[in-house]
C-alpha cells in the first residue's frame, strides 16, 4: 500500500506547564544553599579548631609559667623573714605556744586560752597548774599538770571539762572524742587510767616491774576503744620491752583483761608510741621502730632497726619523722618513713635544735631565733634567724607566709632572700 504524505498536516507542540519551571526554579536554589550551607559549617569548624587551638596553646603557657613560678619559689633557700604584721599578745615572753586546729594555743601557770590568726582569744580558762604540758590533737587537747592532779580538756570551742586523778600524772594521751589516758605514778608502781571529759574512770589497768613491765608511754585510737601502752621490763640484767593493745570495744570483750595483740622486743626500751590514723600506729624505740595495723585488732607490719642513735621522734598522718646522730661524721640526719615504713626522705643538716615538727610537707626545726625548713622533695627552704626567739612557728596560706609566736606576740612573716 502506498502512503501518501497530507501536506495539509502539522505537529503540534504541547503547551509548556508553568509547574515545571516552578520546580526547576525551586530545584535550582536548594542546590545554591546546600553549597552556601557547606561552605558556613566548614568556615564554622575551621573557627572551633583555631579557638581549641588557641585555648591550649593559652593554657599551656600559663602552666609553663605556673611551673617556672613554683620552681623559683621552692628549688632555692630563703635566708631572712620578712615582719608584715605583729599581733600584741599579754605577757607573752612568759606563756608558752602549740599550734593547734586553725590557730594557737597559749597556755602558763594562770591558765589557756586559744588564738585565732589576728591573735584575738577565742576563750581562756584559768587554772593553777604548777607545770603545764599540753597535748593536742587534731579536735581535742589536753593541758596537764606535769607531776601534779589537774587536766583541763579542751576543742576549739571551748574547754570541755576537767579531771583530777589520785595520782601525780607522768604520760597523757587524748583521743578525738575527748576521752583521755594517763600514766599515774606512785612510789609503789603506776596505773593506766582513762578518763571520760567528765571524770569518771573508764579504764583502770594495774602495772608490776615484775609482771607488765614499767608503762612507759600510752596512745588512744581516735575513736577511744583501742589502747596502745608501751612497757619497759627488766629481769636479771636483761632489757624488754612490751607492746600491748587493749580493745574496751566488742572486739575485746571476750579477751582476757580486753588484751587483742601483744609482742616483746629484746634489748629495746620502747619510749614513744602513737597513732597516725585509725589503722596505723607506731611504736619507736632506742634502735627499732615498729608499724602496727589494725583498727580492732593491730598488728605487727612492719620492723625497721636503727642504725643510728635517734635523737628526737614526730610524726604527722603521713609520715614519721626522725632525726639521727651521725656517726663518723658532723651533724644529724633527717629521716622521714611512710606508713608502710619505706624510707621518704633522707637529708644531713648541722646544727643543734631543740624543737622539730612536721606541717603537711614540711620539717620545721628551731631554736632560739635559728630555724632550718625543709620541704618532702629534700629542698632547704629556710635557713635562717628570726628576729626574736621562736616560741612556736608553722605555715599558713600564702607563699612562704608563717605564722612566728614569740616574745612581740603573734607575728605574720614571709620568707625572702
Amino acid at each position: 500500500m502506498i502512503h501518501r504524505k497530507n501536506k495539509n498536516l502539522q505537529a503540534v507542540n504541547e503547551p509548556e506547564d508553568p509547574t515545571d519551571k516552578i520546580i526547576e526554579q525551586i530545584m535550582n536554589e536548594l542546590k545554591s544553599e546546600n553549597g552556601e550551607t557547606r561552605d558556613f559549617e566548614e568556615e564554622i569548624r575551621q573557627h572551633k579548631i583555631k579557638q581549641r587551638r588557641r585555648v591550649i596553646i593559652c593554657i599551656i603557657a600559663v602552666a609553663a609559667v605556673a611551673i617556672a613560678v613554683y620552681l623559683f619559689i621552692n628549688l632555692q633557700t630563703y635566708t631572712s623573714a620578712r615582719v608584715s604584721d605583729t599581733y600584741a599578745a599579754k605577757g607573752a615572753a612568759n606563756n608558752s605556744y602549740t599550734q593547734y586546729a586553725e590557730g594557737v594555743l597559749k597556755y602558763s601557770r594562770d591558765g589557756i586560752a586559744y588564738l585565732n590568726r589576728k591573735g584575738e582569744e577565742q576563750w581562756n580558762q584559768s587554772y593553777q597548774i604548777k607545770n603545764p604540758f599540753v597535748v593536742a590533737g587534731k579536735k581535742s587537747g589536753v593541758v596537764a599538770d606535769k607531776g601534779g592532779n589537774d587536766i583541763i580538756v579542751f576543742e576549739e570551742s571551748g574547754v570541755k571539762g576537767e579531771i583530777q586523778t589520785t595520782m601525780p600524772i607522768e604520760r597523757i594521751n587524748v583521743s578525738e572524742q575527748g576521752i583521755v589516758c594517763t600514766i599515774l605514778k606512785s612510789d609503789g608502781g603506776a596505773k593506766v587510767m582513762c578518763y571520760d571529759t567528765a571524770g569518771n574512770v573508764l579504764v583502770e589497768h594495774k602495772t608490776s616491774l615484775s609482771g607488765t613491765g614499767y608503762p612507759m608511754d600510752v596512745a588512744l585510737s581516735s575513736n577511744g576503744e583501742v589502747l596502745q601502752v608501751l612497757y619497759l621490763y627488766t629481769q636479771d640484767g636483761k632489757i624488754t620491752s612490751k607492746i600491748a593493745y587493749y580493745n574496751f570495744g566488742k572486739a575485746g570483750e571476750e579477751k582476757s583483761d580486753h588484751q587483742v595483740s601483744y609482742q616483746e622486743y629484746e634489748d629495746t626500751i620502747m619510749v614513744s608510741g602513737f597513732y597516725m590514723n585509725d589503722s596505723t600506729s607506731v611504736a619507736v624505740g632506742d634502735n627499732r621502730m615498729v608499724i602496727y595495723e589494725g583498727v580492732d585488732v593491730p598488728k605487727q607490719k612492719t620492723e625497721i632497726t636503727m642504725d643510728k642513735e635517734i635523737k628526737s621522734v614526730f610524726h604527722n598522718e603521713k609520715y614519721i619523722g626522725l632525726i639521727l646522730k651521725n656517726e663518723g661524721k658532723e651533724g644529724y640526719e633527717l629521716r622521714l618513713y611512710n606508713k608502710n615504713g619505706s624510707v621518704a626522705l633522707t637529708k644531713d643538716f648541722t646544727g643543734d635544735f631543740n624543737n622539730v615538727k612536721i606541717c603537711g610537707s614540711q620539717v620545721i626545726m628551731y631554736d632560739g631565733k635559728k630555724c632550718s625548713i625543709f620541704m618532702r622533695s629534700g629542698i632547704q627552704k629556710y635557713d635562717g634567724e628570726m628576729d626574736n626567739n621562736i616560741f612556736e612557728i608553722f605555715p599558713i596560706a600564702g607563699v612562704n607566709k608563717y605564722i612566728v609566736m614569740s616574745a612581740s606576740g603573734m607575728e605574720h612573716v614571709r620568707l625572702v632572700k
